[in-house]
């Protein structure tokens, strides 16, 4: 997040798009509610009727895949309008000719026919996003998980910067991380193209940082995503794998080729808190402490650095993810693996990242702080880009209108989206662990609007299986019109449906992010039980 999770609440504007808030983040939603009882402009951006609806000033309804049509359209108004903010992107933006040349293919006219979303609306967002001062923009993986996922993040860049909402409190573009500590996850170079604090790989300079505090030679090349190592080991490239703390089995797309290149692995490591369904595939696993059961620190979504203390020792043989790493590591004669605690861990951190220079678990102790902290005695940033943007001038991107890899046809006539719940997590390791919450939520369920239902002769409760040109899996149906005509909804929660067997896995070539949202289906009714899971 450019800004502060507290800041949405003293936002004037909101723009929701490819989040369902409520059910992914629902603490985190307070603060959109608050705005708007505030008197802020929310605007919804979403294909199906979540929640957050209720709340809207405008809802935008736009075909799944769609988003960068509808954001393009947002700027071509402000633009034709006069209502962009000319003195910040004269002082600070860069590349605005090729933003309005690419914009020439954006009329209303098109954008309405492409997204499905009425030009008055379109009209009425823009206007309402430009005139109300600080907007904030919030997304989720609604944007991200399609095969154009970076365009999208890209024309959402745009909008904010075309109206000078960067750099103010309350404004910004912000994505709203989908687990406690992935945004640290990401700081520390868990990505293939970095090393901790984003610093490239194929930059010499800070290569020769760390080849010279670690006394090794470090490639120039950038590695693999994860979904790129299993498509390495089906074809024999890579022959082993360690994963921690991830159930891909579940979570990737078109996870049948997950399973299959599990399979073919060599040795396999997988280090978890619980047997997952990819853990039952390993040669070896590893016991690892669950949050309660070790020291360190977490950085959320909001880039803050937060103190996790120790409650209970660790359970039977279970052991920190840091202790086991490094005695792994020793075991294999590798150096610098003899940390005594996360404190040296978070010292040799600060000593090679700029943005966590001043971030020690001593200063934790007393307080939470967010990067950029490059010093001591640095209170953190709450607000990034405040006066110029890192690169310097922030820069417009030209885009285009690619759509979705894999559309409807006769075949496969509807389009799945998937998304989370309230009352499960993710992959369901944990969440599923817990009787209260399976109440809530125990079975996998197809929402589907009552026109395809009807369509298809399906009534709520049926036993069904959804297919795609992946697989099929078993479900009960939810009709709601929560779900657009032409548009299914599952989440991913349960193993014995796992619904990312049918989920598409076309690549969006810069992020290599799979293509979640929108996959080609169809759903038939079944006789037998539902609980058959994949096949």
């Amino acid at each position: 997040m450019t800004n502060s999770i507290r800041e949405i609440g003293d936002a004037a504007c909101i723009l929701a798009i490819g989040t369902n808030t409520t059910q992914a983040h629902p603490v985190l939603a307070l603060q959109i509610i608050r705005a708007v009882k505030r008197g802020a402009k929310l605007i919804v951006a979403n294909p199906r009727e979540i929640p957050l609806v209720k709340f809207a000033t405008i809802w935008l309804r736009q075909h799944p895949g769609t988003d960068v049509p509808l954001v393009m359209g947002m700027i071509r108004v402000i633009l034709d309008e006069d209502l962009a903010d000319e003195e910040f992107i004269r002082e600070r933006c860069e590349n605005l000719d090729a933003l309005k040349e690419s914009l020439r293919q954006f009329d209303l006219d098109t954008v309405e026919r492409i997204t499905g979303v009425p030009r008055q609306q379109i009209v009425e967002a823009a206007r309402l996003y430009a005139t109300s001062k600080p907007a904030s923009i919030l997304y989720t993986m609604g944007i991200t998980q399609h095969s154009h996922g970076t365009d999208n993040v890209m024309s959402l860049g745009n909008l904010a910067m075309v109206t000078g909402n960067v750099g103010r409190p309350s404004s910004g573009v912000n994505p709203l991380r989908g687990q406690n500590n992935v945004q640290g996850a990401c700081d520390m170079g868990a990505l293939p193209n970095v090393f901790t604090g984003y610093q490239r790989v194929d930059d010499a300079q800070a290569r020769k940082k760390f080849e010279d505090a670690w006394g090794i030679a470090l490639s120039p090349k950038p590695g693999l995503t994860v979904t790129e190592t299993f498509h390495h080991a089906l074809d024999g490239h890579i022959k082993a794998m360690y994963i921690v703390g991830e159930n891909p089995v579940l979570t990737e797309a078109s996870a049948h080729h997950v399973e299959e290149a599990l399979k073919k692995l060599e040795f396999v490591v997988v280090q978890d808190i619980f047997m997952s369904e990819t853990a039952r595939l390993a040669h070896v696993v590893l016991p690892a402490a669950s949050f309660a059961e070790k020291d360190g620190s977490f950085t959320n979504t909001e880039r803050r650095v937060q103190r996790v203390r120790q409650v209970i020792p660790p359970v039977g043989e279970s052991r920190p993810d840091w202790l086991i790493m490094c005695q792994v590591a020793q075991k294999m004669g590798a150096a610098g693996f003899d940390y005594e605690s996360p404190s040296d861990i978070m010292k040799e951190i600060a000593s090679l990242t700029p943005s966590y220079g001043g971030i020690t678990l001593e200063r934790l102790e007393q307080t939470s702080l967010q990067w950029p902290c490059p010093a001591p005695d640095h209170p953190g940033t709450p607000v990034m880009h405040v006066g110029k943007f890192s690169r310097g001038k922030g820069r417009f991107a030209a885009l285009n209108y690619i759509p979705s890899a894999e559309l409807p046809d006769a075949e496969y006539p509807l389009i799945l989206t998937t998304g989370r719940s309230l009352y499960q997590y993710h992959s369901g390791t944990m969440t599923r662990k817990v009787r209260g919450l399976n109440k809530m939520s125990g079975q996998e369920k197809v929402e589907i609007n009552p026109a395809d239902a009807a369509r298809f002769g399906l009534k709520d409760g049926d036993a069904v299986k959804v297919i795609s040109r992946r697989g099929k899996v078993s479900a009960r149906v939810k009709v709601t019109q929560s779900s657009p005509p032409g548009v299914v909804f599952m989440t991913f929660h349960f193993a014995e449906s796992p619904t990312n067997v049918l989920t598409s896995p076309a690549l969006d070539p810069v992020a290599k992010t799979p293509e979640f949202k929108v996959a080609a289906v169809r759903v038939e009714k079944e006789e037998s039980p539902v609980g058959a899971g994949a096949r």
